[in-house]
């Protein structure tokens, strides 16, 4: 099983290969608002680097949001049109929760702009608090490992290794059902949000 897995929804452009249950090549690098310059370069260099012909891949696995506008929707057209053009399986995971990995006590944030974050809560697989979208004032970190922009909360940044953290969040994984169907997670638009 050979499994594409794209993170464009903020900071990083993220593309790793993942066969069975090891990635068998990988790039993620910082390149916020120029990932759709980056992102085909990239899928090819994995490709390259593992040996593999694209039409070997069986499945996608893509972030679904939060995170830019722009960002979140490079990855799911890209996995969009190749889950229409080869029979393969289409998945998302939050970036949120990729950004938390499997990591224990974590609270995962990402700027939402207007003083306001992204958050999410985590407990290894467990999920404590659903992503939504807080007012920075709101936020009690004190508890948590705060992974993300945690300079957002007077804590250093860490977004972690976002290759492996497709790989231990697989159980996570969400199958898309119908792709054509399949829409970002914005966040912005939830009742949260407008508080």
């Amino acid at each position: 099983m050979l499994t594409l897995c794209i993170d464009t929804a903020y900071k990083y452009l993220t593309c790793a290969l993942i066969r069975d249950d090891q990635i068998i090549a990988a790039y993620s690098k910082e390149c916020f608002k120029q990932q759709s310059e980056q992102v085909f370069t990239a899928i090819k260099e994995v490709f390259s680097a593992a040996g593999v012909r694209k039409e070997e891949i069986d499945s996608i696995c893509i972030s679904e949001g939060p995170g830019s506008y722009t960002g979140v929707r490079i990855a799911m057209t890209i996995a969009k049109v190749i889950g229409e053009l080869k029979p393969c399986d289409v998945y998302t995971i939050s970036s949120l929760r990729l950004y938390a990995a499997n990591r224990s006590n974590c609270m995962a944030v990402m700027d939402a702009r207007a003083d306001r974050v992204y958050v999410g809560i985590y407990n290894g697989s467990e999920v404590i608090m659903e992503d939504c979208a807080l007012p920075i004032k709101e936020i009690d970190a004190k508890d948590y490992l705060v992974v993300g922009d945690g300079a957002l909360l007077g804590r250093e940044n860490d977004y972690g290794n976002i290759p492996q953290a497709f790989l231990l969040t697989r159980p996570m994984w969400k199958k898309a059902d119908q792709i054509a169907y399949l829409t970002p997670k914005y966040l912005k638009e939830s009742e949260s949000y407008r508080r």
